[in-house]
């Protein structure tokens, strides 16, 4: 069986994958619903179809990882994932599709949280940001490099499909290496208490945590299904746009790992004040200068640099909170947190649009990460919790 470094790279490299077919299913399926002539309000109600997966799939996985382990979680999640997209090209129906991206949000999120929360239960507290942040920097990277498969649609429109769930498979045969581990059991509570009393527990020690993931699901949707439309109102052209909008994940592979790093050194809290208030500063300045394109290259590219950490360093932030005990259901409220923060952005900013067309549309953003900056300045026993859990 893999040794502990080994597996903890077959984990990385599952994580690299999941964000792949997740980066490359969102415009795969966007450009060719758009080609069939699907509305754009179906359209991007189709694609909230992954998300509600992940909410579906989530109030269900803390019991079977404490019963059966992480390793098959993670496997029947990956499974899930390279058979839904393998069915994608074997017949073109609307309510299939949607039914699949259901299926792919339920695999992901099993895939996620096993990963995830295996990662977190066996890091040392002195690598844990380091480790969190690769996995944060693996994801970004799969996710920025899967939108790239929408060129072999001019080839074949099978092709991309076909090609993720291959790639998926074969990463996803590694598991079978890896010898299965259960999450830390504390007796004196498990036995007691039921997954909603530990969801309870959970939200009462570490609900500042889970603001971070909200908030760079919230981010990340609103950029990628709000700001194009924005964008061309104030007459940018498509194909700047969609230099633009890279830019933020660009942003967030080049500083991921320090980040994380430098967490481990100067603390997670300290960390969060610190790029949150320069991401509201970046939005600002994003929202006075929009009409220009090289200030918007340059403070999308500069945000993603900031805040584009903000899920990994909300998972470093709540393990360093919590007991080992509560970790699994900590894990399931960040997957929760972010799923929330993804359905929520598009349709504020796309209302903030309706409202106040006048107004730009960077302020939502601004708001949403006042609000966070604020809560972690209010949560200030962070440390003291850290002690107490004896992380």
């Amino acid at each position: 069986m893999a040794s502990a470094k080994v597996r903890f790279w077959i984990l990385i490299s599952l994580v690299t994958i999941s964000g792949f077919s997740q980066g490359m299913l969102l415009p795969l399926l966007a450009i060719i619903l758009e080609q069939h002539g699907v509305p754009s309000s179906v359209n991007g109600l189709h694609a909230t179809g992954l998300y509600i997966g992940v909410l579906l799939a989530s109030p269900f996985m803390e019991k079977p990882v404490r019963k059966f382990g992480f390793k098959p979680i993670i496997v029947v999640g990956g499974l899930l994932v390279f058979i839904s997209l393998a069915l994608f090209p074997v017949w073109e129906a609307l309510w299939l599709w949607f039914i699949l991206r259901v299926t792919i949000g339920i695999g992901d999120n099993m895939l996620h949280f096993g990963t995830q929360t295996w990662i977190t239960t066996t890091s040392a507290k002195e690598s844990r940001g380091k480790n969190i942040a690769l996995y944060g920097l693996a994801f970004g990277l799969g996710f920025t490099l899967g939108p790239l498969m929408t060129r072999l649609l001019s080839i074949n429109e099978a092709l991309p499909f076909f090609l993720s769930a291959l790639f998926s498979a074969i990463v996803w045969s590694g598991m079978f290496f890896v010898r299965n581990k259960w999450p830390e059991d504390d007796i004196s509570t498990q036995n007691t208490t039921s997954s909603l009393t530990r969801f309870i527990q959970t939200g009462k020690i570490a609900w500042v945590a889970l603001l971070p993931a909200f908030g760079y699901g919230f981010l990340e949707a609103t950029l990628h299904g709000i700001f194009p439309i924005y964008g061309l109102r104030i007459s940018h052209d498509v194909d700047m746009l969609a230099l633009i909008i890279p830019c933020f994940a660009a942003g967030s592979i080049i500083t991921q790992l320090p980040l994380g790093v430098l967490s481990d050194r100067v603390g997670r809290r300290k960390i969060l004040l610190s790029v949150v208030t320069a991401g509201v500063i970046c939005f600002l300045i994003a929202a006075l200068w929009e009409t220009s394109l090289v200030a918007l290259f340059l403070m999308f590219t500069l945000a993603g640099m900031f805040v584009g950490s903000l899920f990994s360093l909300g998972i470093s932030y709540m393990t360093d909170l919590l007991p080992g005990s509560l970790l699994p259901a900590g894990n399931l409220l960040i997957g929760i947190a972010f799923s929330i923060g993804s359905i929520s952005g598009p349709y504020l900013g796309g209302l903030f649009l309706q409202i106040f067309p006048g107004v730009s549309f960077f302020y939502v953003i601004v708001v949403m990460l006042v609000i966070v900056l604020v809560a972690l300045y209010v949560k200030k026993d962070g440390a003291v919790q850290e002690n107490v859990s004896g992380r």
